[in-house]
Order: structure tokens, then sequence, then C-alpha cells
């Protein structure tokens, strides 16, 4: 597994970096961890109550089907951190999607305001997967979106706690542990931020946990 290309940050230099001239782009870079958060909080309890009101899904479809949105986001997280936000940079263009999007954040990892996607992405690529979703699975979509983006939401907040707070004295400090060793240690294990499961699954926890 190819590493991400990173430039190394003096950590005693500010914690963020310009990366785009255009001033428009670069503000869009940047944003406060619980916009995204709001915003696609507020669209999962649309989608249900759209589903609610349109649709024939029972209550326990509905219920599966989140919890099944749920899973699916984390397995998503961790196949788009582990082969895109790390893939080889064999390209040109594969480095430059892999730094803009991820590696910025490994040099510069206590810049708060790039703890997550800018919300008018978050919004269009939410809007996209809906419809998506909708086309694969009809109107089970209703009941499976509010989880993926739950998930997605979940993810947002533990990545931003990981990085802004020390960790806790409860089970949850595996979180901040595997996230740890993912940016300081080993960028090619760790690759769940919101749970360790994918990495069990895909044998990619941490050595020590592997042999546990």
């Amino acid at each position: 597994m190819a590493t991400i290309v990173h430039n190394q940050a003096d950590p005693k230099e500010a914690h963020t970096k310009q990366l785009f001239n255009n001033p428009i782009l670069e503000k869009l870079t940047h944003t406060h961890f619980a916009v995204p958060i709001t915003i696609l909080t507020l669209a999962a309890i649309l989608v249900l109550y759209l589903g609610f009101a349109t649709t024939a899904l029972s209550a326990s479809w509905t219920i599966g089907l989140f919890f099944l949105g749920l899973l699916t986001f984390t397995l998503a997280e961790y196949l788009i951190h582990r082969h895109i936000f790390h893939m080889a940079p064999s390209k040109k263009w594969k480095a430059f999607v892999a730094y803009k999007f991820h590696g910025v954040h490994h040099d510069y990892p206590k810049d708060k305001s790039r703890l997550a996607m800018p919300p008018i992405f978050s919004t269009i690529l939410a809007t996209l997967l809906f419809f998506a979703f909708k086309l694969v699975m009809g109107d089970m979509a209703f009941g499976f979106m509010p989880g993926f983006l739950i998930g997605y939401t979940g993810y947002l907040l533990v990545h931003y706690v990981v990085h802004a707070y020390q960790p806790p004295k409860n089970m949850l400090k595996e979180l901040w542990i595997n996230h740890g060793i993912h940016h300081y240690k080993d960028d090619s294990i760790a690759f769940g931020v919101s749970s360790p499961l994918w990495d069990y699954v895909f044998g990619t926890i941490p050595k020590k946990k592997r042999r546990k």
C-alpha cells in the first residue's frame, strides 16, 4: 500500500496553509465542523419525514434500512479513506486529488477548519447520493439514506473531537489511539475513524490489537 505524499510541515509553523490561489475556492476549503453536521442532520430528518409521508414503508422496515445505511457508511468511509485519500500517487492527478482532499490534513492536523467537508460540497454530494440510492433502491432509499447521512455526521463529529480534545478514559479511547497511529506513526493502517470495524475485517488494525 503506497502512502500518501505529504509536505512535512514544521509543527512550530502555522497550523494551516493555502491550497488555492483563487480566494473563493480557498474560502470553500474551510468550514466549522458544526455547519455540515447541522445541514446533514436536518436533511436526514427531512428524508425520514418524506419517507413516512409519501411511501408505504413500515416503521420496522425504515428502522432496518436506517441501520443498514449507517453500517454502509462506515464501510464507505473506510474504503474512501484507504483507496482514494491514500491512493498511490502514480499520476499527477492522483497526487493532486490525494493531497488537496486529504494530504494537507496530514500535514496540518491541527487545522480545525479543514476537519469537515465544506457544506456546499456536502450538500451536493448528499443530493447526488440520494438520487443514486433512489434509482437503485426505490422507496427504500427513504430509510437507507438517513442512516447513511447520520453515519457521515457521526464521522464528522468523531473526527473533530479526536483532533480537538484529549482521549477519554473509556471504550472510545480506541478511536483516539487508532487515529493517532494513522497520523503520526503509520498512515497505511487504521483507516476507520468513526469505527474500527472494517480495520479488523480487512486486517489494517494496528498490529498489537490484531494479535490480541
